[in-house]
């Protein structure tokens, strides 16, 4: 989840915790956190004490109780500031490129001790991997409007910018319209050098420290679509042990 205030993490928090019951059929029980005040309000703590949750918070100044959201989150980071730099993508889609690291790494790491990917043990299934692509890879979309006329322009030119949260479809910065869309109807050229680069885009990253990137992010981890097949218990013990 991408916040722009502070304000907004009680409402984001109850919603992901309503998701989270839904996916896995399992309810969350106690609740990890550090002691800033986007965590610690009478919100919150109303509604922790309304469905039963456990607030647990880290001491004061011992970073290394919350190591394991901190590691997740740096990893992240460093993710999406490589691929920002290599695809010469403009600072303004870093938001587009953490979520597309997020995605990919919850589609492609394999747990160490279920041997699956994240999206397996919740989905039941094996990730299609001929659904993805190179972030910032040259792409011309299809315009399949219907009031484009037979003159009007059936494809444009446009750069991969990652996946769509709530459908199967690409998300594609389009160039000629400088909009972000989402379809499926996409011709990837994966080949030619990154899209960015040719169009002469140069982002100010690459003189920018993923500390100073990641100063005003506000992080958690996508889950995926509704699962079809429940994991068991010993499943979601293992998978969750780290947060414990």
């Amino acid at each position: 989840y991408f916040l722009r205030t502070n304000e907004e993490t009680p409402e984001v928090i109850k919603n992901f915790l309503k998701k989270i019951y839904v996916r896995l059929q399992a309810p969350v029980i106690i609740i990890r956190t550090d002691n800033g005040t986007e965590f610690k309000n009478h919100v919150l703590k109303e509604y922790f004490d309304s469905v039963g949750i456990t607030h647990e918070t880290s001491a004061a100044k011992t970073p290394q109780q919350n190591g394991v959201v901190k590691h997740r989150n740096r990893t992240l980071i460093e993710a999406a500031s490589t691929m920002l730099i290599f695809s010469h993508a403009p600072l303004f889609l870093w938001a587009e490129a953490i979520a597309t690291a997020c995605y990919t790494q919850n589609h492609s790491i394999i747990h160490q001790h279920l041997n699956k990917t994240p999206y397996e043990l919740i989905q039941g299934r094996k990730p299609d991997i001929f659904y993805r692509h190179v972030f910032g890879a040259l792409c011309y979309p299809k315009n399949d409007r219907e009031d484009i006329g037979k003159v009007g322009a059936k494809g444009d030119i446009g750069f991969f910018i990652g996946y769509s949260a709530n459908s199967v479809a690409y998300r594609v910065y389009n160039w000629r319209i400088k909009k972000i869309m989402e379809m499926m109807n996409v011709m990837f050229d994966e080949l030619s050098a990154m899209a960015f680069k040719q169009n002469n885009l140069r982002p100010s990253l690459q003189s920018m420290t993923s500390g100073q990137i990641s100063s005003e992010l506000e992080l958690t981890y996508a889950m995926s679509t509704i699962t079809p097949q429940r994991p068991s218990e010993r499943d979601l013990d293992i998978l969750f042990e780290p947060f414990h």
